[in-house]
C-alpha cells in the first residue's frame, strides 16, 4: 500500500487512523498515495491557529511579514525540481507545472514586493485622507485597516495544487491571518509536499500554516465571526458552503471562485490576413490544452463574426491536430491527462450535454491516440471543438472542465456582448481586435459580467501573459456564476482580509492611534533642525518653522526665463489682470515650492540622504510679487526599511503667506539614515 498523506496540525504531523482512499496517477492509473483525515481534531487546529499562529503573525509589521514571504519564495524556488517531478503524476506536463509551481512562487515574490513598497512598516493601514469633523479641527475622522484575530481557511481545487495554495496564503499572511489549507484530494500529494518543505524550512511562525489532508467535514463548524473561507471549486459545493449556519448566521466570511464559462471574442475588424486572427486562434488552442483545459480561466466559448466562422474553425482545428496527447513526462507530449478518470467522465458527460444543440467539428471525446501511455488506464482525452447555432442554450449553461471549447457566431457587436453576458458572470473574457472603437464598445459592454478583460492585438501580444493567466497584481474573481468573490489584485487582496474601521478622535489621539502625524496635533520644536536627526532620534511631530521670505518680481521673471515657463500669468501683466483667478502677475507654483525648500533645508551633510518625491501637492492661494512666504515642516511618518541602513520619512509641508493663509500643501519624501554619529 502506498504512503498515507499526513495533515499538519497544532505544530505536528498527523496520520489518520484508517487506510484512507487511494489517489491514482492521472496518466498511468497507478496508486500514488492515500488520503484521510480520520482522527484529526479540527477544533484543536482552529484554536491553534487563533491562539498561536495569529498572535505571532500580528506581532510582525507588514514589512516583516513581506520579508518572510520573500524568504519562503526563495526557499521553494530552490526545491522546485522535486515538485516538478511529482507534478507529472497529476497529469501535468512540464509547461503545465510551470504555471502552477513557478506561478505560485512568483505570487509570493509579488506580494513580498507589494508589502514592502505599498504597505507601512506598521500593523495598521490608513485608508484615505483625514476627515475634518468639526469647525475648529479638534474632532477628526480617519478610516483604518487592522488585522482580524481569526483564521483564513482555504478550500482549493485539484487543478492548481501549488499556485492555488500560495495565491491565497500570500495576501492572508500579509494581513496577519494564519491559514488552514484544505487541498482537493486528487492532487493533495503535491500540496502536502510543498507544505512539508515549508514546515521544514522553519521560515513561517508556528501556527501560521496548517494542512488538512482529507475531508473538510466539520471544519466550518469550528469557525467563528472573525474567520473566513476562500473556496475554489464547483458551484454546487459553493452553494452548500453558503448555506452553512456559520456563514448564514455566524458571521464567517465566504469568498467563492466557482464555475466560469469564459469567452474570447474576435472583433469584426479582423480579417483572414490580419495577425489578430492568429492571436485569437493561438489563445483558444492554448486555453484548451494547457492543464488539459482544466483551468477556471479557460476559454469555453469562442465568439466570432458569422462571416469568419469557417475560417476560425479551420484554423483552430489545424492547430489542434498538431497537439500530441499522452504521458506528461514525455518530451514530445503537448497535452497530458486530466486529473482522474472520474474527471474525464465528467467532461465527456458535459460534451454530451453540449451536443444536444452543438456539433463536434474537431476531436472525438471517446477516443484519442496516446503517446507513451494507456488510453484506458490514464485519464486521456482528445481536445474537442464544437460549433453551436444561434439560440443554443447548453453552451451558456454547461461547463466542460477539460479540453473543450465551442464556437458561436454573431452579426453585430451588441449581439457579441449579449452572447458574452449569457455566461451569467465570468472570471475572464478576452477581445482580439485592432480597432479602438470596437475595444471600447465591447469592453464597456461586457465589463459588468467579468472580473478581468484582456484586449489583445498585434501591439501588446509580444508581452501579453495571455487570456488564462491570473496575475498577482490584478483581481482574480468574477460576478454571478463565477462566484462573486475576489482574490489577488495586489494590496487589494490584503485589504480584503483586514477590517476597515472609522475612528473618530482628537488630532493628538489620532496621531497616537495611527502612528502618523495628524493635522492639528502637537508639533515639537526642540531647537534642533530635524534634518540633523537620524531615525534613531527623529520623532513623529518634530517640526521646523522657517523664517519668512519675500517673493519679488525679479524672482518671478528670473524663474520664467531660467525654466522657460513663460505662461502669461507669470509674464504678461495685462493678460494676467484679465484672469479672474489672479488679477495680476503671480509666482509660479513651482517657484513657491522651490523657495520653500530653500527655507527649510539644512545644507550641511547629515542623516538626510536624499529627497525622492513629493506627494499630494496642491496650490491653494496665489502668491504675487511682494508677498512673503514661510514654511512649516513636520515629521508625518517614519518607515524604516528592512535590510537597509536607512528609512523613509514623510514630512508634512505647509507654505503660508504673511496673513497665515496656506499657499501650498504637500508631503516631502526623504531617505534618512537610521544612525548618524558624524
Amino acid at each position: 500500500m502506498s504512503r498515507l498523506l499526513e495533515s499538519y496540525s497544532a505544530g505536528r504531523w498527523h496520520t489518520a487512523s484508517d487506510e484512507g482512499a487511494p489517489l491514482l496517477d492521472a496518466a498511468t492509473g497507478e496508486e500514488v498515495a492515500r488520503i484521510s483525515a480520520t482522527g484529526l481534531d479540527l477544533g484543536e487546529m482552529t484554536t491553534y491557529a487563533r491562539t498561536v499562529g495569529g498572535p505571532a503573525l500580528r506581532a510582525l509589521t507588514f514589512h516583516e511579514r513581506a520579508a518572510l514571504l520573500r524568504q519562503l519564495a526563495k526557499h521553494l524556488g530552490a526545491d522546485k525540481d522535486e515538485l516538478y517531478d511529482l507534478s507529472f503524476r497529476t497529469g501535468a506536463t512540464r509547461r503545465d507545472s510551470m504555471v502552477d509551481i513557478d506561478g505560485g512562487i512568483g505570487t509570493l515574490f509579488s506580494y513580498a514586493s507589494k508589502g514592502t513598497r505599498e504597505l507601512p512598516n506598521d500593523t495598521v493601514v490608513l485608508d484615505g485622507g483625514l476627515e475634518r469633523l468639526s469647525k475648529t479641527g479638534a474632532f477628526v475622522g480617519q478610516h483604518v485597516y487592522t488585522s482580524r484575530p481569526g483564521v483564513a481557511v482555504q478550500i482549493n481545487a485539484f487543478n492548481f495544487p501549488v499556485w492555488g495554495m500560495l495565491e491565497k496564503l500570500a495576501p492572508a499572511f500579509l494581513a496577519g491571518l494564519p491559514s488552514i489549507v484544505k487541498p482537493a484530494s486528487q492532487t493533495a500529494y503535491l500540496t502536502e509536499l510543498a507544505v512539508r518543505r515549508i514546515v521544514e524550512s522553519g521560515i513561517l511562525p508556528d501556527g501560521t500554516l496548517q494542512l488538512l489532508s482529507g475531508s473538510a467535514s466539520g471544519l466550518l463548524d469550528e469557525l467563528t465571526v472573525q474567520d473566513s473561507v476562500a473556496f475554489t471549486g464547483s458551484a454546487h459545493t459553493a452553494g452548500m458552503l453558503r448555506n452553512h449556519t456559520n456563514v448564514l448566521h455566524g458571521g464567517v466570511r465566504l469568498g467563492v471562485e466557482a464555475d466560469s464559462l469564459n469567452c474570447s471574442i474576435l472583433g469584426p475588424d479582423v480579417t483572414a490576413d490580419d495577425p489578430e486572427l492568429d492571436l485569437f486562434v493561438k489563445g483558444v488552442v492554448t486555453e484548451m490544452t494547457v492543464k488539459a483545459g482544466q483551468k477556471c480561466t479557460a476559454i469555453r466559448r469562442a465568439i466570432v463574426p458569422a462571416a469568419m466562422a469557417e475560417v476560425v474553425i479551420e484554423a483552430i482545428s489545424a492547430r489542434l491536430a498538431k497537439v500530441s496527447v499522452g504521458n506528461p513526462a514525455h518530451e514530445d507530449v503537448r497535452m497530458g491527462a486530466l486529473a482522474s478518470l472520474e474527471q474525464r467522465d465528467e467532461v465527456r458527460k458535459a460534451v454530451q450535454q453540449l451536443r444536444a444543440s452543438a456539433e463536434v467539428v474537431f476531436g472525438d471525446p471517446d477516443h484519442v491516440e496516446v503517446v507513451d501511455g494507456d488510453a484506458e488506464r490514464g485519464a486521456f482525452m482528445s481536445p474537442v471543438l464544437l460549433r453551436a447555432p444561434k439560440g443554443a442554450v447548453e453552451v451558456h449553461d454547461v461547463e466542460p472542465f477539460g479540453p473543450v471549447s465551442t464556437v458561436l457566431t454573431y452579426d453585430s457587436l451588441d449581439e457579441a456582448v449579449e452572447l458574452a453576458a449569457r455566461g451569467k458572470g465570468s472570471l475572464v473574457g478576452s477581445l482580439v481586435t485592432h480597432d479602438p472603437d470596437v475595444a471600447r464598445c465591447v469592453v464597456l459592454g461586457v465589463a459588468p459580467w467579468h472580473g478581468r478583460i484582456l484586449v489583445l492585438d498585434r501591439d501588446d501580444a509580444p508581452e501579453s501573459t495571455g487570456h488564462g493567466s491570473p496575475l498577482p497584481v490584478l483581481v482574480h474573481g468574477g460576478p454571478g456564476r463565477a462566484g462573486g468573490g475576489e482574490e489577488l489584485g495586489g494590496v487589494r487582496g490584503v485589504l480584503h482580509h483586514l477590517q476597515r474601521t472609522a475612528v473618530q478622535a482628537s488630532p493628538d489621539m489620532m496621531t497616537a492611534i495611527t502612528g502618523r502625524w495628524t493635522t492639528g496635533s502637537q508639533r515639537h520644536d526642540d531647537g534642533v533642525h530635524p534634518f540633523r536627526k537620524s531615525l534613531a532620534t527623529l520623532a513623529i511631530g518634530d517640526t521646523i518653522a522657517s523664517e519668512a521670505r519675500t517673493v519679488t518680481l525679479e524672482d518671478i521673471e528670473h524663474f520664467a526665463e531660467f525654466t522657460g515657463d513663460t505662461f502669461y500669468a507669470h509674464t504678461d501683466e495685462a493678460a494676467a489682470k484679465e484672469n479672474p483667478l489672479f488679477g495680476g502677475i503671480v509666482a509660479h507654483g513651482y517657484l513657491v515650492v522651490s523657495l520653500a525648500a530653500g527655507l527649510f533645508v539644512d545644507p550641511d551633510p547629515g542623516p538626510v540622504l536624499a529627497n525622492f518625491g513629493v506627494d499630494h501637492l496642491r496650490f491653494l492661494t496665489p502668491v504675487k510679487a511682494g508677498d512673503s512666504i514661510a514654511v512649516t515642516l513636520t515629521v508625518k511618518q517614519i518607515t524604516p526599511r528592512s535590510g537597509a541602513d536607512y528609512g523613509e520619512v514623510r514630512w508634512d509641508a505647509v507654505v503660508t503667506n504673511a496673513s497665515g493663509d496656506p499657499v501650498a500643501t504637500y508631503d516631502v519624501l526623504t531617505l534618512v539614515a537610521k544612525e548618524w554619529d558624524r
